[in-house]
C-alpha cells in the first residue's frame, strides 16, 4: 500500500554488475524518485537468469519482475540480449501456464547512465501492474 492507501506493486529487478547497476545507482544518487517497493538483485549477466527464478518471484508475492539487460554491451556474451529475450519469453509462457498474467514480466536495456530511463520504466511498469492488481489475487481467481 502507498501512503495514500493505494496498491503499490512489489517489483523485483534483475540487474547486471557492470552496465545496468551503475544506471540504477545513478537514479538513487541523483535523488530520482521510484517506488520503494522496487528491489534489485545484481548478477554478472542477465543471460544467466533462469526462467523459474522469475516465476518463483511472482509465486512468492512479487507483482512483477523487470530484467534490466546490458543490451549489446554485455561483457560476457555477444548474444546476451537475444538469450535474455528467450529467457523472458519462456518465463512468460511458464507464468501463463501457472495462471498468471505474462505481462508481469518486462525487459529493457538499461545502460550505466540510464537513470532517467530506469525511473521511467519503473513508473510505467508500476502503473501497468497496478492495473493488473496483486499477483496473489490473480492466482486465487
Amino acid at each position: 500500500m502507498t501512503a495514500t492507501g493505494g496498491f503499490a506493486p512489489k517489483i523485483l529487478v534483475f540487474s547486471t554488475h557492470t552496465i545496468s547497476d551503475p544506471g540504477i545507482d545513478l537514479a538513487g544518487s541523483s535523488h530520482l524518485h521510484y517506488s520503494p517497493t522496487v528491489m534489485v538483485i545484481s548478477l554478472p549477466c542477465t543471460s544467466g537468469i533462469r526462467p523459474d527464478w522469475i516465476t518463483y518471484a511472482i509465486e512468492q508475492g512479487f507483482d512483477g519482475v523487470f530484467v534490466a539487460t546490458d543490451g549489446e554491451e554485455c561483457a560476457f556474451l555477444p548474444n546476451c540480449a537475444e538469450l535474455s529475450s528467450h529467457i523472458v519469453s519462456r518465463a512468460q509462457e511458464m507464468l501463463k501456464e501457472k495462471g498468471y498474467e505474462p505481462r508481469r514480466v518486462r525487459m529493457a536495456a538499461i545502460c550505466s547512465v540510464c537513470a532517467d530511463p530506469f525511473v521511467n520504466h519503473m513508473a510505467e511498469f508500476s502503473a501497468a501492474l497496478a492495473d493488473l492488481g496483486p499477483s496473489t489475487e490473480e492466482r486465487a481467481a
